[in-house]
């Protein structure tokens, strides 16, 4: 199985934010803050420093987005009901059938994906991402969740994540981590690093590489050191509801609906 990912060289990146603006661009991110007060996002890039480091005085960049983990915890949390789905190796066209919510893993490149069309809008998986890495988009009614997804749309046609296409400064590079002649696996030779702690591995598949300072501000200061969980109120809630939206989806009101159930579902956070 390939496994997509992407190294993120701080001794490149600028803190330019044209990655993050590129992506808001192509896949048309809202601005503004989900009903958990996060801010909508694909990926970001938050200034780091300057601040004192053992190595000496540091100042540089976290420039994140959706780790596409090993062991994702998003995916094990959303209630939507299983469907049986087909997923296809685009290099061999070998074919494999599982059992897949609103939120799965595939099979073939390794990547964390979303239906939208199944999705009911909990934040469940929002929630459970120890990286922040997932909002809910309310923007139309209808709520949905959304994260970065490596432009899976663009890399089937030969392109480049708009992200990385964009980076004037070529500081990151997508690719085949399980290819071991790929540049991204070459970084990870070279000691790109995960951002995991010792309760929080799942095996993210977005590593840095840096200078020692620099790598050391970003560890400490952006490593998730628990697990969060997701708000369990909120998930029995959306399944108890699910039947409703499914009926009024016919009567084409699913936009209202959806609106006035997730506008419940998050006061439920602010208690």
């Amino acid at each position: 199985m390939s496994q997509y990912g992407m190294i993120i060289d701080l001794e490149k990146c600028v803190g330019c934010h044209a990655c993050s603006i590129a992506c808001r661009a192509e896949w048309e991110v809202p601005t503004g803050k989900d009903s958990a007060e996060r801010e909508r996002r694909r990926n970001w890039v938050n200034r780091l420093g300057p601040s004192k480091t053992p190595q000496g005085l540091a100042s540089t960049y976290y420039p994140g987005l959706c780790n596409h983990c090993d062991k994702p915890a998003c995916v094990d949390v959303c209630p939507a009901d299983k469907v049986e789905a087909t997923f296809t190796d685009a290099k061999t066209g070998a074919t494999k059938k599982m059992e897949v919510a609103a939120t799965w893993k595939d099979p073939f490149n390794g990547t964390v994906q979303i239906d939208k069309e199944r999705c009911i809008g909990c934040g469940a998986c929002a929630d459970a991402c120890p990286y922040n890495a997932r909002y809910v988009n309310e923007e139309e009614g209808d709520p949905k969740a959304d994260k970065c997804t490596f432009c899976v749309e663009r890399v089937a046609v030969g392109l480049e994540p708009a992200c990385v296409q964009t980076c004037l400064a070529r500081a990151r590079i997508f690719g085949d981590l399980s290819d071991p002649n790929s540049e991204v696996a070459k970084y990870v030779k070279k000691g790109a690093a995960k951002l995991e702690s010792a309760k929080v591995k799942i095996g993210p598949n977005v590593r840095y590489y840096g200078n020692k300072k620099d790598m050391h501000l970003l560890t400490t200061t952006c490593t998730p050191k628990t697990m969060p969980q997701a708000n369990l109120r909120r998930t029995i809630m959306a399944q108890m509801l699910k039947p409703a939206m499914d009926q009024v989806k016919g009567l084409g009101m699913l936009g209202l609906a959806g609106a006035v159930i997730v506008k419940g579902l998050s006061e439920d956070e602010k208690e």
